[in-house]
């Protein structure tokens, strides 16, 4: 960051306290990624047309994690796979992203993307739903969260 970014941050910074007053306590986006409850997507956003920093709840990707054990309690072979899984949520949600900005920009999008389950013996899949959110990082670039409904 530079010194007018600097600036920036301890402006926005005072004014926030000035309504809210003093923060109890700050939990970044850069923790949050070092301790699990992100995973970082950024790796791999830009093979589906994402620009800026990209993250997962860790919510999203156990329900996007493939296991061995998983594939051992099924009868049937479903063809499932982490990376295929995480291929079929990633383009879903490029899709999604790219019509969300054709209409009435939004900072959230929802989608749906049909995944077997991985609890249970059902190997038929089912709809999940997923949302894209923009917002602001830890210094207030744009960065986006790949979340579950109700999470935030």
């Amino acid at each position: 960051m530079n010194d007018k970014d600097d600036k920036v941050v301890l402006l926005d910074q005072k004014r926030m306290e000035a309504f809210w007053g003093k923060p109890i306590s700050v939990y970044t986006r850069a923790q949050a990624l070092e301790d699990g409850t992100l995973c970082d997507l950024t790796p791999i956003a830009p093979r589906y047309g994402f620009k800026i920093p990209m993250a997962c709840t860790s919510a999203v990707w156990h329900t996007i994690e493939w296991r061995d054990d998983i594939e051992a309690r099924k009868q049937d072979s479903t063809g499932q796979s982490t990376e295929g899984r995480l291929h079929d949520v990633m383009m879903m949600a490029g899709l999604a992203a790219q019509a969300a900005a054709r209409k009435e920009p939004s900072h959230i999008v929802e989608f749906k993307v049909l995944l077997v389950p991985t609890l249970g013996s059902v190997v038929k899949p089912l709809e999940e739903t997923f949302v894209l959110v923009v917002s602001g990082g830890d210094n207030g670039e744009p960065v986006l969260t790949l979340m579950l409904p109700g999470e935030d």
